[in-house]
């Protein structure tokens, strides 16, 4: 049985302050669960969070990276760095990266190879915008973001992978996938997966949510089959909504 994974976007949100604060309320409201934990801070917090998450069941994730080892790229994160403040996963290929900042399928799987090179472990996001969902495309959108997105990957490294779907329509939005459309893509993504692989490595990667998880919502959509946890965006934010997400990932 595949275990479930709640990870934490905090995306470009919260001071160290702030990042203490949220921290130390997750830390002490967490209880026995199951699930994987995974917060994703700004990088300015990443080594006061992981400071912080000594000891503790909840484990550090970045929101992005280069490619490259090193060299002129204002304003970026080499994989290395972020080992080197703790980070134990990447979020890369989320829906923001690719419409606001232009990366390519092509740019994020050198990214992808990279993380798993430096043993960092690859949140890879894919996701169609709702002009593609209403021209009927998303399998189509989704399976070109995968299969590109995993070119040269092997399968045992795919194995290792967490894969992301995000409906761009339902970030932020407030709107959701209802759990019978997310079940439908997360069913078509393993799919794919297991054309790719094998059923055996499909069975083991897991596959999240994301888009307006909320408390409310998290019991129905983690219930569906291939639904494994979630990429949670605002309601990660705020120590009561992220608790109450995980309370719901149940095994």
């Amino acid at each position: 049985m595949r275990n479930k994974v709640i990870a934490g976007n905090w995306k470009m949100n919260y001071s160290i302050e702030e990042s203490v604060k949220l921290i130390s309320e997750l830390k002490q409201g967490l209880t026995e669960t199951d699930a994987k934990v995974i917060i994703c801070p700004p990088f300015t917090s990443l080594e006061t969070a992981n400071a912080l998450l000594k000891g503790s069941k909840i484990e550090l994730g970045a929101q992005n990276m280069h490619n490259e080892t090193s060299g002129a790229f204002t304003g970026d994160i080499s994989a290395s760095m972020l080992k080197s403040v703790g980070c134990k996963y990447v979020i890369l290929g989320h829906s923001e990266r690719r419409a606001i900042f232009g990366e390519s399928n092509e740019f994020i799987n050198k990214k992808v190879h990279k993380a798993l090179s430096e043993n960092l472990v690859p949140i890879l996001c894919v996701g169609e915008s709702l002009e593609e969902r209403e021209k009927n495309i998303t399998k189509d959108v989704v399976k070109n973001q995968l299969v590109v997105g995993l070119d040269s990957v092997s399968a045992e490294q795919a194995e290792g992978i967490i894969i992301a779907y995000e409906p761009v329509w339902a970030i932020g939005t407030g709107k959701t996938a209802s759990p019978a459309q997310a079940q439908e893509v997360h069913e078509f993504i393993r799919s794919l997966i297991s054309e790719k692989y094998g059923q055996e490595t499909a069975e083991k990667v897991i596959i999240q949510y994301g888009g307006s998880v909320k408390p409310d919502n998290a019991s129905e959509l983690l219930s569906q089959k291939d639904i494994d946890g979630a990429l949670v965006g605002g309601a990660c934010l705020k120590a009561d909504s992220f608790l109450g997400i995980i309370k719901a990932a149940k095994n």
